[in-house]
């Protein structure tokens, strides 16, 4: 069965499964659970919430500011700059602000990726040993207790080799090091010493135990860097050339890259609350690592254009980024029921939520009282920064928000989402 047939198997899956929750009566897409029904207008009036919320937010000391765009039918709808660019220097936050996005560059990365999918020059079910070789050699680590009592790392091999959709779906069994506990997270450390470029990386990786086998566990880690390594040796270009020649320049997306050196640009990066800069890789800080998984910052201007381009489900402009069939597949949940894919405590697509290739992908409404607002079938993803992008073809609408805010993120991102889709009225 091929990749693509494998999709429509899995979405007619996720589609009884959330028929299954939502019970008979009124469509999924017209669940008053937690989407607007069809033909509901946005209030823009229903927005003025969004100020006072976010203002008291900056002025308790959570967020240094931030900036709103909502675009529906196409044209922008709410676009708002909120706080400070520099609390410390007082600059205030401007519509040209340069974010941070950290892993919200996994979904350009992932588009990307798919590119090369639709043009055949790679495959989903490609082993990721065709492109690096050296993760033929790969091992999954577990623990055991040796003859004195003591905990320690072993190895075994694995059952079947890591796919590139495997690394697209955080299947890989590749982790990251910096949560959670045990002996393969140990592993990881070192790892980041030094100068390396994505090849080197790539090879470091290579060298760690996975945490599981593939496909076992949606497990969050460097998936999507190793991922930009095989466009890399795919293309026969840098990752940033392949995204800056095939997606971001043709998208109009100027100022989407992984480091600053213009000293205009410099001046217009956002910084974080003073107790929050531990938290961040500086993207002024040059390296030789283009981290597809999380090293890239943009703007609110350039995400309308990436986010437009995805609610029109892959083309913008009369240009085609995603043919349909792969945009589908690309928005499809992957790892529901029937997948043998389990989930543990960092599940971050979150309740309510399937995976894709590269976004959370919304399939039911969760078990919270009361649900998350939203719609079947969004898509989404957010950064340890604030950065967060949702797609609701339903609603035909996106929107953005853009934060260099690690401690307060969570609770703002949760709050504006909230507080848009009651804006919703019939």
């Amino acid at each position: 069965m091929s990749r693509l047939k494998s999709a429509a198997r899995h979405r007619g899956v996720a589609a009884l499964f959330a028929a299954a929750i939502l019970t008979a009566g009124p469509s999924s897409a017209e669940s008053p659970l937690f989407g607007p029904r069809p033909g509901a207008k946005l209030r823009l009036d229903k927005l003025s919430p969004l100020e006072d919320f976010i203002n008291g937010e900056v002025a308790a000391g959570r967020i240094p500011g931030a900036v709103v765009l909502i675009q529906r039918h196409g044209k922008p709808v709410y676009f708002k700059c909120f706080g400070k660019r520099d609390a410390e220097a007082g600059t205030p936050m401007t519509e040209d602000t340069i974010f941070p996005i950290h892993s919200v560059t996994k979904t350009i990365t992932s588009v990307a990726a798919l590119m090369l999918v639709d043009r055949g020059v790679i495959a989903l079910d490609d082993p990721v040993s065709k492109y690096i070789p050296s993760f033929a050699g790969m091992t999954v680590g577990f623990e055991r207790k040796d003859e004195a009592g003591k905990i320690v790392l072993e190895r075994m091999p694995l059952r079947r080799p890591i796919t590139i959709e495997d690394l697209l779906l955080h299947t890989s069994g590749i982790t990251y090091g910096f949560y959670g506990e045990g002996l393969v997270k140990a592993a990881y450390d070192g790892i980041y010493l030094g100068d390396f470029d994505n090849a080197g990386f790539a090879e470091r990786i290579s060298k760690v135990p996975l945490a599981e086998q593939p496909r076992t566990l949606w497990d969050y880690g460097h998936s999507i860097d190793v991922l930009g390594r095989v466009i890399e040796v795919a293309s026969g270009q840098s990752l940033y050339q392949f995204e800056k020649e095939n997606l971001l320049d043709p998208l109009g997306m100027t100022t989407t890259k992984f480091f600053l050196t213009d000293p205009a640009e410099r001046a217009r990066y956002a910084q974080p609350l003073a107790k929050d800069r531990h938290v961040e890789r500086n993207s002024l800080d040059v390296t030789r690592w283009e981290s597809g998984g999380g090293g890239m910052v943009s703007t609110p201007a350039d995400f309308a254009r990436f986010g437009q381009m995805l609610l029109n489900g892959g083309s913008l402009d009369g240009r085609t980024y995603l043919s349909p069939k792969i945009f589908a597949a690309m928005t499809t949940d992957h790892i529901g029921p029937g997948a043998g894919v389990a989930r543990d405590y960092f599940y971050y697509p979150g309740d309510g939520f399937g995976f894709g290739y590269g976004f959370g992908v919304r399939v039911a409404p969760g078990y919270a009282a009361p649900p998350a607002p939203g719609s079947l079938g969004e898509f989404k993803w957010d950064g340890a920064t604030g950065a967060y992008l949702v797609v609701d073809r339903a609603e035909d609408m996106f929107f953005v928000v853009m934060q260099d805010a690690p401690s307060g993120r969570v609770h703002v991102n949760i709050e504006i989402k909230k507080i848009i889709y009651d804006a919703f009225e019939e």
